[in-house]
């Protein structure tokens, strides 16, 4: 049962937030009114259209919703001025395969809005559990509540950035043994680009995406050597940066291509096959702990079990 205290602490609660949904509600409200007016004055245009910084519509609704929260809490709290922290978040963002403009400002949103909500929550299941707890304790919890929300997209985008490399290296030999075989048919090393973006659109999607960029670059009118550096500094993989490497060099020193790739082909192919070789070497190190944790007692308990029964009845019979 509640006691009044505990009762009176969750009508707070609640009050404070049917009071930030009002809050909100008003906020947005005058916003959509302010946009309206806005795109009456531009003929049309709203001004955050211009900007690029207004969340993509993805036919969400509590999606969209979330995104747009997010961004219009970033949009106050994140940070201005510093153009190294700014352009490195960015280039995270890249890696990640996130490349829309206002990925900065949702990413920031999120950490304020989920270092509030996780000590809220926090908070309230301390009140429903009815633990007596000192107030500094308390406190202390909602604080590390507080660290471990406003770190938490940190953490998701950098899974997000590993998994995405993860993918780019197991599917890159595979691609560029694709390329070698595009351009020694004859195909020009754009046409054998696209051709491999096309291929490996099912077998590995993340490295398709990156070459269909890659080739929508060269499309554009862009140098070859400013778009294959593009594709290293968004991948941020030693492999493909050297891939880029390779066709800038031999593109300005007018060496075959098709005996460049096939080399590096090999030193790829040779290269997965050691890593191959280290895992397997690894694996064993890596059995020994659910071997000595889980198997050992179990087959401890299955071989010396019945003898020990048979001794402690020996014992007690006598």
């Amino acid at each position: 049962m509640f006691d009044m205290a505990i009762l009176i602490s969750v009508l707070v609660f609640f009050a404070t937030l049917l009071f930030l949904a009002a809050g909100y509600t008003f906020m947005k409200f005058r916003r959509e009114h302010q946009a309206v007016v806005e795109k009456v004055k531009s003929g049309g245009v709203v001004r955050s259209e211009l900007s690029g910084d207004a969340v993509p519509k993805t036919g969400n609704t509590l999606k969209d919703s979330l995104l747009s929260t997010f961004a219009r809490a970033g949009g106050w709290v994140k940070p201005r001025g510093k153009e190294a922290d700014v352009s490195n978040l960015r280039k995270r963002f890249l890696t990640a395969g996130i490349r829309h403009p206002a990925a900065p400002g949702v990413f920031w949103g999120a950490r304020v809005l989920f270092a509030a909500l996780f000590p809220a929550l926090v908070f309230f299941g301390v009140l429903v559990a009815d633990h007596k707890l000192m107030p500094l304790h308390i406190l202390l919890i909602l604080l590390v509540a507080a660290a471990v929300g406003f770190y938490v997209p940190e953490v998701i985008l950098d899974l997000r950035i590993r998994w995405r490399k993860e993918q780019i290296v197991r599917g890159f030999p595979d691609a560029l043994d694709l390329l070698v075989v595009c351009v020694e048919a004859g195909m020009g090393i754009d046409a054998a680009i696209n051709r491999v973006a096309e291929e490996m659109r099912l077998s590995s999607p993340v490295l398709s995406d990156e070459f269909r960029l890659l080739n929508l670059e060269l499309r554009a009118g862009k140098a070859r050597a400013d778009a294959l550096r593009n594709l290293g500094v968004r991948t941020d993989v030693e492999e493909v940066r050297s891939f880029a490497t390779l066709l800038i060099q031999t593109d300005r020193f007018g060496t075959s291509v098709a005996q460049a790739l096939r080399v590096h082909s090999d030193a790829m192919r040779t290269q997965r096959y050691h890593r191959a070789e280290e895992l397997a070497a690894k694996l064993p190190v890596k059995l020994m702990f659910p071997l000595i944790l889980f198997i050992f007692p179990a087959i401890f308990v299955v071989i010396v079990g019945p003898a020990a029964i048979q001794i402690y009845q020996t014992i007690i019979n006598r």
